[in-house]
């Protein structure tokens, strides 16, 4: 080994200290050998029964365990704070830093020379890779898969059908019986959504970076090679701490470039962009809102996975996986961005086949030239917003229409069906205060539903926009992240119903049509209207996150404090 093993430091002591370490371990039954000079990797679980998509970690832990083993090295397993997406509230996003600290000290106050991060449902995955990056061990990540894909009625159906089916129902055309029943059909199998949702963008997105083994993304949790590949990750990550290979060595400007360019060629969530500049801020990689737009923009769209396409996250995995879209778009890469498992990202695509251009296309002939993420400037969001092109309506790319406005989420909730609200097929809705401060924690919201009574015409989509996040299993034109947010009394903060707005995506342009001195006139008057936190956790977000365009990690977050621990208490 290149380094002494960080462990020692606690096993390897002689007296009092060692006695102390060493013994209370012992009393599960671990024989001495364990503590002399192998390596401890510690396996940072966030399973829970209130988190369904990471409810099978358990047993997944055991076939790391057995790797890790294999390899000579001693396995710890840890949790911390796990979240569930479907239940946590407000919004798990609100949590996603709380659990990187959680990560982030429990890796560094305790004996451990290497780390496998296991996550599945979506901020789990941003978390604890943000954590990590924060001390900078070796680091390997496991992802728990995505569902297989549901069967309902004769059909496939997957978490981008909620949508739908809730219009449905909305509108009159399924009844509250059959979407009951549609409930288990769509939840059939352990395992993440079963869409190119957040949970299957960030599996993708840490294999793009190099951060866990060739196929993670993909396979499906219910398929048993699952559970080689964390048997296999087991083992890599005893041979990445005899190396020294850290998150530093991996998570370079290249690969930080590799990952947005699979992004778009995937149609990946727009959550992806707030967590990739978060990680980029804690491992210290220069990258703004505008890398985006300009790595993405030449990138065409290959995946065919809902919501931007056709296919299910399992069908992508038999079509050839992460691999096969990579080595479509080799020419757009840096081949030559080392990964965990000591080969190039060249050398683990290369041999990669497609099996189904249904699913997987060429870069030559996509199934959309359209790039998956677009990022907007103008007047109404000057430091940004994001709208997804490839699971938007072309019609609507370019488009002038006057504002419905609702302050809040409660405000919208409260009208969107009134049967007066003064709205057709030309308005766009606007939601406030929803952002990282003003809601807070920044919800899952920006993809409103639609009044019910367009839903009766016929119509199933308006240009949206708000300061929040939309679901990355969502669709529809609908722009998010506006940055700054509401709350804070920028010209998003004072728009009011009957306003026109411009959108262009193809100038990448959102304009507000009221003049400056308009705008000034109304800050002049505006008061903020969201709730503050006094105490307790809620109270420090508010106070230190940061804009989304900057990522929404907080502010004294950002950078590392290293592996070192100053202190020893004994």
């Amino acid at each position: 080994m290149k380094d002494k093993l960080r462990s020692q430091g606690w096993f390897g002591k002689k007296g009092k200290d060692g006695f102390i370490y060493r013994a209370w371990m012992k009393n599960q039954g671990i024989p001495d050998y364990e503590f002399r000079d192998k390596p401890v990797i510690g396996i940072c679980n966030t399973w829970s029964e209130l988190t369904p998509c990471n409810a099978h970690f358990r047993e997944l832990a055991e076939s790391i365990k057995r790797g890790v083993s294999e390899a000579g090295g001693f396995p710890v397993e840890f949790p911390v704070m796990s979240l569930g997406e479907t239940l946590i509230k407000p919004t798990a996003m609100l949590y996603r830093n709380q659990v990187s600290m959680d990560v982030e000290e429990s890796i560094r106050a305790n004996p451990v020379d290497g780390v496998v991060l296991m996550c599945g449902c979506d901020k789990t995955t941003p978390s604890l890779v943000m954590g990590a990056c924060s001390v900078n061990l070796p680091t390997l990540v496991v992802s728990g898969g995505p569902m297989l894909t549901g069967k309902f009625k004769g059909r496939d159906i997957g978490t981008s059908d909620i949508w739908r089916f809730n219009d449905a129902v909305r509108a009159g055309e399924m009844s509250q019986e059959d979407l009951t029943v549609s409930e288990a059909c769509m939840c059939r199998s352990r395992g993440h959504c079963a869409v190119m949702g957040t949970a299957s963008t960030m599996a993708s997105m840490v294999e793009s970076l190099g951060l866990s083994l060739p196929e993670n993304a993909a396979i499906p949790a219910a398929d048993s090679r699952r559970k080689v590949l964390a048997q296999m990750s087991g083992i890599r990550i005893v041979e990445m701490v005899k190396e020294n290979l850290r998150l530093s060595d991996i998570l370079t400007r290249e690969a930080f470039e590799n990952s947005i360019i699979t992004n778009a060629a995937i149609g990946g969530s727009t959550n992806f962009i707030i967590h990739l500049l978060a990680i980029a801020g804690r491992i210290g990689v220069p990258l703004t809102l505008n890398d985006f737009d300009k790595l993405s923009a030449s990138i065409p769209f290959i995946a065919n996975i809902q919501p931007s396409g056709k296919y299910f996250m399992e069908d992508l995995y038999y079509a050839g996986g992460i691999p096969a879209v990579m080595k479509e778009i080799d020419r757009f890469l840096h081949g030559k961005c080392i990964t965990v498992n000591g080969k190039t990202m060249r050398e683990n695509y290369d041999t990669a086949e497609c099996y189904n251009r249904e699913i997987i296309s060429t870069a030559d002939k996509p199934f959309n030239p359209v790039s998956g993420v677009a990022i907007l400037k103008g007047n109404l969001c000057e430091n940004g917003a994001v709208i997804k092109p490839s699971a938007a309506t072309p019609a609507l790319m370019k488009h002038s229409g006057k504002a419905i406005v609702f302050e809040d989420i409660d405000d919208y909730k409260k009208r969107i069906d009134l049967p007066d609200l003064d709205v057709d097929e030309t308005s766009i809705l606007v939601l406030k205060n929803v952002g990282p401060i003003g809601y807070p924690g920044m919800p899952e919201v920006g993809n409103m539903a639609l009044p019910k009574k367009l839903l009766a015409k016929g119509i199933h989509d308006l240009v949206r926009i708000s300061d929040g996040r939309m679901s990355g299993t969502g669709f529809g034109t609908v722009i998010l992240h506006a940055s700054p947010e509401a709350a804070l009394g920028g010209n998003f903060a004072v728009v009011q119903t009957g306003d026109v707005i411009s959108l262009d995506v193809s100038k990448r342009s959102l304009v507000l049509e009221v003049s400056a001195a308009e705008l000034e006139k109304r800050k002049k008057v505006w008061k903020s209207s969201y709730k503050k936190y006094d105490r307790g956790y809620v109270s420090l977000y508010q106070q230190h996150v940061e804009q989304a365009h900057l990522g929404a990690d907080m502010d004294f977050l950002k950078g590392s404090s290293g592996s070192e621990v100053s202190r020893d208490s004994h």
